[in-house]
């Protein structure tokens, strides 16, 4: 479950000082594991004919040939090392927070206001935009929750989630499963999901995290393109390892799933 060097994500989080406001619910840590992701997001009502798949090399063309296509949403996990930590700070430093809402949003963002809960957060991003939007079953929780949230500010649609009933639900049906002992829902564990889609609205790659002050454009692509190509891969992906490369503090360990069209 991993690409460039079997990135050790067992339970990918967002770590609990870094939440927005006073985070009174805990949620379980998922773990990286394109099953249980696929599992959450089918009992919230996405079409079985998307899932989550491991991207094991984004340098092999070989190996990468093997994902189904097109890629929909990238979730990167990855550990929060002091690098990333200090990238994050400083290009948010200039930023206003985001008070976009409405269909007229380039994406849908979510702000994270659940410890623990920046798995189930990207995954939400990753469902809510681009295509993949498409495949969401009329009717649904997913579908109520959507609809529900797109009129709001951020304040609002992170209380809309922190709220649900069935969402939490969802999440922790599925945060038990997996291949590793579920860990405590108040366990800190310094691992990040952060998720990357393409818009419908303006073709621009976007950055989806809901630690940050609000979603980041990474750049425009090409008709064709989709979010696992070279080019989005280079305005992504590519970015995180440089800059870890230039720190000094060698390979970055972690971790790529993709949502795409489903084997079966």
């Amino acid at each position: 479950m991993a690409a460039e060097g079997e990135a050790q994500v067992q339970a990918p989080q967002h770590e609990g000082g870094s939440l927005s406001g006073s985070a009174k619910k805990s949620f379980i840590p998922l773990e990286n594991n394109p099953e249980v992701m696929t599992t959450l997001v089918h009992s919230l009502g996405l079409s079985r004919r998307l899932s989550f798949h491991d991207v094991f090399t984004i340098d092999d063309p070989d190996l990468l040939a093997f994902v189904p296509r097109p890629a929909y949403a990238l979730l990167l996990v990855f550990p929060c090392s002091d690098t990333y930590e200090k990238f994050r700070r400083e290009e948010d430093t200039e930023k206003e927070d985001y008070t976009g809402f409405g269909e007229g949003e380039p994406v849908v963002w979510y702000r994270q206001t659940i410890k623990n809960a920046c798995g189930l957060i990207g995954l939400l991003h990753g469902v809510s935009n681009g295509e993949a939007r498409d495949f969401i079953k009329s009717s649904s929780d997913l579908d109520h929750l959507l609809k529900s949230a797109i009129p709001l500010s951020p304040g609002p649609r992170a209380d809309l989630l922190y709220n649900s009933p069935a969402l939490e639900s969802a999440h922790q049906s599925a945060a038990v499963l997996g291949d590793t002992a579920a860990p405590d829902a108040e366990d800190k564990i310094d691992l990040h999901f952060v998720c990357f889609v393409k818009s419908k609205h303006d073709s621009h790659l976007w950055e989806l995290d809901g630690r940050r002050k609000g979603p980041l454009d990474r750049g425009v692509l090409g008709p064709e393109d989709d979010v696992l190509c070279e080019k989005a891969l280079q305005m992504g992906i590519r970015g995180f390892l440089k800059r870890e490369e230039q720190s000094g503090a060698g390979e970055m360990r972690f971790s790529l799933i993709v949502l795409s069209p489903s084997l079966e």
